[in-house]
């Protein structure tokens, strides 16, 4: 019975370097094994109960299954739940598109949400229970739902468990929007746009770069439709800065969940030139705390870093640009402006932002 001997005490030492998250109880029973194990081998007996041996094996082996579900937690970036909004557009269809690929690869459920925009004289009235014009607002609603129903009949759809919702509570789209996506505890929002230039894009900026600039979650951006939603290489241009460790880190969970190649991108430009030693050298330090794999290192130059990142991924036929978020508001917001919106914006290949 000396295998019986050696098998404990080599599990309770393992054990021992066990996390302190442990409870207390786990710890003591370690304890009283290993003490227990030491003092037979320290008077020559070698015979363990059958009972003894199942309660240790039973405990290695509840241990060894939490580690690899939490393993599996740090690898592959959930997509249980994805937010999809949708004015009846195009854009948006394309965006539904790719959410029904994504659902039926992974077992998605899809929240499709419609921002119901209620003239303001049907708005006032609801608010103050006319009853001369909230059939307007019942009007409108009911219109809603009959498109709802269209859109979900689509072939792409069925299998997909899809969960229409009206919301009118809401003066600007996006609000409604990022609420949605806390209300329903979503793990990612896929929403399609056409971007917005020149004047617009100073003055009042799209439904999507809000939503990219206030979402928790990643924001999956659509430009075009896609078939087939395939990624094989995924450019993720970063700074290689301390703060965007998290966002680099569920970017690589998100290349690994999509089977994806990750370009890892420094853009040098001239206005913050960095050497190439340079570069290497904050590459090899800020990736001995990064939890990535299967990527390569780029370091591109260009006049700007939209611009490098643009051009890199047109070099290479990226089929995804990522990029991290501070989600700047106000005059912050106003006077650094932001990447992260502006790629969202003037890209035509698909984008995807992680919030810092």
């Amino acid at each position: 019975m000396q295998i019986y001997d050696l098998f404990l005490f080599y599990t309770t030492v393992g054990l021992s370097s066990v996390s302190a998250e442990r409870t207390g109880f786990e710890m003591s029973y370690k304890q009283q094994i290993r003490q227990d194990v030491q003092l037979r081998m320290q008077s020559n007996l070698y015979i363990y109960s059958d009972e003894r041996f199942i309660h240790v094996f039973l405990f290695l082996l509840v241990f060894i299954l939490k580690q690899v579900d939490e393993n599996t937690k740090l690898t592959l970036l959930h997509m249980k739940r994805i937010l999809v909004p949708t004015d009846f557009s195009d854009q948006a269809e394309n965006a539904l598109k790719v959410a029904a690929q994504i659902a039926n690869k992974y077992g998605s459920e899809i929240y499709l949400l419609h921002m119901l925009e209620l003239p303001m004289h049907t708005v006032d009235a609801v608010s103050t229970s006319s009853t001369d014009v909230i059939p307007e607002a019942v009007f409108f609603m009911k219109a809603a739902h009959e498109r709802f129903e269209d859109l979900i009949s689509r072939d792409y759809l069925q299998g997909i468990n899809v969960i229409e919702t009206v919301n009118s509570n809401y003066n600007k789209a996006y609000e409604g929007i990022i609420a949605g996506s806390k209300e329903n505890n979503v793990d990612m929002i896929i929403m399609g746009s056409d971007g917005s230039t020149g004047l617009e894009e100073f003055l009042v900026g799209s439904n999507t770069e809000k939503v990219v600039r206030n979402s928790n979650v990643p924001v999956l951006v659509i430009k075009h439709e896609h078939e087939v939603f395939r990624v094989d290489d995924f450019v993720y241009a970063t700074a290689f800065e301390a703060e965007d460790l998290p966002a680099l880190e569920k970017a690589s969970e998100f290349a690994k969940t999509i089977k994806s190649k990750l370009h890892l991108l420094f853009v040098n430009t001239a206005s913050q030139f960095k050497t190439t030693h340079e570069v290497e050298h904050m590459m090899e330090n800020y990736l001995k705390k990064a939890k990535v794999e299967n990527y390569t290192l780029n370091i591109y130059n260009d006049t700007s870093r939209e611009n490098g990142i643009l051009n890199f991924s047109r070099t290479i036929d990226a089929g995804l640009i990522g990029i991290s978020t501070h989600g700047r508001k106000g005059l912050s917001h106003f006077l650094n402006g932001s990447l992260s919106e502006d790629l969202v914006n003037h890209a035509q290949r698909p984008v995807i932002t992680f919030k810092i």
